[in-house]
């Protein structure tokens, strides 16, 4: 269920600009604040923008930031996580201590910060939630990744000589990769959530480019005379955060034997 959700959900985006009947970008003042119709099944917004239009382009922006977001914080977590497992020592001390330091601070006020720094826009967007997730994956994966590094197939090929590159990525990380994929999810749908708030205070996607956290933003003013725009806009939210989640616990129930031993 959750997977074909999902896979609504990203061929919606993929296919925005051929599904949309309308540009999400074209003006009917005429047509401003129209209820759901048949020529508007989602009604129009305050500049006379079709509401389904900018949903699904909204949709497409959204996963593309914060899919971009998790998986450049994969990597650089999954690097720091493992260098630190592998190496030990110093190193471990110095990396995690730096990502503690980063743990210190709420996700969206950190967030905040960074694009305080960089400025509003989908980039910065994109590079603050990839900031503020790196910590969470070198975490999660330096603690399984420690027990790995002391397996007897990883000694074995330490003694034949096998480079530290090729250890860490050849034979430590394919063995978290049931561990990779579920956090991915979650945090994928944690993301959304982050993006979409930052696009409502007007830090993220900018004008006029769809977004579904701005679209929410927007359509508040016009809540009780044309609630459409915001109570469309935040049900997409809703759904896509709520797919996510529901596939990330499925994914989880079906990758941790112990669960699914019980």
């Amino acid at each position: 269920m959750s997977l074909g959700m999902i896979v609504v959900l990203a061929m919606a985006a993929i296919f925005a600009p051929v599904i949309a009947p309308y540009d999400p970008l074209y003006q009917d003042i005429l047509a401003r604040l129209k209820g759901p119709s048949a020529a508007h099944w989602l009604g129009t917004d305050q500049f006379g923008r079709d509401v389904l239009s900018r949903i699904l382009f909204g949709l497409r922006s959204s996963l593309m930031i914060s899919g971009g977001a998790v998986f450049a914080a994969f990597l650089a977590g999954s690097l720091l996580g493992l260098t630190a497992a592998y190496y030990k020592g110093w190193a471990d001390r110095i990396i995690m201590r730096l990502m503690d330091v980063l743990f210190a601070f709420p996700v969206m006020l950190l967030a905040i910060g960074v694009i305080a720094l960089l400025g509003p826009g989908a980039t910065p967007t994109a590079t603050a939630i990839g900031i503020v997730y790196t910590p969470i994956f070198a975490r999660l994966l330096r603690g399984p990744a420690l027990v790995v590094a002391e397996s007897d197939y990883v000694l074995n090929a330490r003694a034949i000589g096998a480079s530290d590159a090729r250890i860490i990525f050849l034979h430590i990380l394919p063995n978290l990769v049931s561990v990779i994929l579920v956090q991915f999810s979650l945090l994928l749908s944690s993301a959304i959530l982050v993006e979409a708030s930052l696009s409502f205070l007007g830090l993220g996607t900018q004008p006029p480019v769809p977004s579904l956290g701005m679209m929410l933003s927007e359509g508040r003013g016009f809540l009780f005379l044309a609630p459409w725009a915001a109570v469309f806009s935040g049900f997409a939210i809703l759904i896509v955060a709520f797919a996510l989640n529901l596939f990330g616990d499925a994914l989880r129930d079906e990758l941790d034997p112990r669960l699914r031993q019980a």
